[in-house]
């Protein structure tokens, strides 16, 4: 899994490539949102546009993410999941919880509301 970061309008983008299976990659995901909302940016978009498999450590990450940027009054958006983590989404039911977009776009212009 690589991680890289960028700021799209007001939103910080963490775009996340190859497998989420934890690990390692984790604590290196979770101290970057915990950077970001320490530097106040609050508004956080996840692109999973180049994740080819998600496992439920994964999906824990993912999770944790979104309870820690929510504790501190902001928002976790997901952008362009593919199918198959959009199927992972919906069998698990955090479709109802994750915000999903289909564009990094999508899910900046939905901050300005």
């Amino acid at each position: 899994m690589r991680i890289k970061t960028s700021e799209k309008y007001d939103a910080a983008v963490i775009t996340i490539k190859g497998n989420v299976m934890g690990g390692p990659e984790a604590q290196e995901f979770h101290d970057l949102l915990g950077k970001l909302l320490d530097e106040k940016k609050n508004n956080i978009i996840i692109d999973l546009g180049g994740v080819k498999f998600m496992n439920s450590t994964g999906l824990g990450m993912l999770i944790s993410g979104y309870t820690s940027v929510k504790n501190k009054g902001g928002a976790l958006k997901l952008a362009n999941a593919t199918e198959k983590i959009n199927s992972l989404l919906v069998i698990t039911k955090l479709i109802t919880i994750f915000e999903n977009f289909d564009s990094v776009d999508a899910a900046a212009d939905s901050f300005k509301k």
